[in-house]
């Protein structure tokens, strides 16, 4: 996969170049506008293949390496391949964390819903399938409650950094073509006590 090709630029597009093309191929292929739509499938699968582009842009750039045609498809780079997962003492949740890299979301899904304990990693790893299918409202609230669950854990706190930076969450209502609702504001407001907490500070105190 060349993943300059997948996103439409070019190897010598500047990073706000590739940026604006990524968010631009989000918005096409979001999964909300095709829900109910028997292109659902089609447009899942394209927004795998665009993050995963993304992703591998930017750990090619980050490591200063070039591309190649012998490269490998997928990255760690930020939280949506899922390569650089740490390990989980959890059996059920190996198992799961497994599933998401071979990109088996439906199995690794099936999984976690039927486990009857939710802890803190039962919601980062929910959040990172939703941002496999690129449902960003759903990923950012999942990693935010990991991070409430267990603020000490680096690996949430870093998902829901980079993912929150990456995903363009808070510009999802203008690009969808709709106005913000309450349930979007009340997400927000979540999302921001999360990072100060995550900093120290606590900007809801009653939670």
């Amino acid at each position: 996969m060349d993943p300059y090709k997948v996103l439409g630029v070019n190897e010598n597009a500047t990073d706000a170049e590739i940026k604006a093309a990524y968010h631009a191929a989000v918005r096409k292929y979001h999964p909300d506008q095709y829900r109910d739509n028997p292109l659902s499938d089609l447009a899942e699968g394209k927004m795998k293949e665009i993050n995963e582009a993304y992703d591998l842009i930017q750990k090619m750039r980050s490591q200063n390496k070039g591309y190649s045609s012998g490269s490998s498809g997928s990255s760690g780079s930020s939280y949506s391949s899922g390569s650089s997962y740490s390990s989980s003492a959890n059996p059920e949740f190996a198992s799961v964390r497994a599933k998401i890299n071979a990109g088996d979301i439906n199995e690794a899904e099936r999984i976690l819903k039927g486990m009857s304990e939710r802890p803190a990693e039962w919601y980062f790893l929910m959040g990172m399938i939703y941002s496999r299918r690129g449902w960003h409202n759903e990923a950012i609230q999942h990693f935010a409650q990991a991070c409430r669950m267990d603020p000490q854990n680096g690996e949430y706190a870093q998902a829901f950094r980079e993912y929150s930076s990456r995903s363009g969450y808070y510009q999802r209502g203008a690009s969808s073509g709709r106005e913000c609702s309450g349930c979007d504001i009340c997400t927000g407001l979540c999302v921001a006590d999360t990072c100060c907490e995550c900093m120290g500070g606590d900007l809801i105190s009653c939670c």
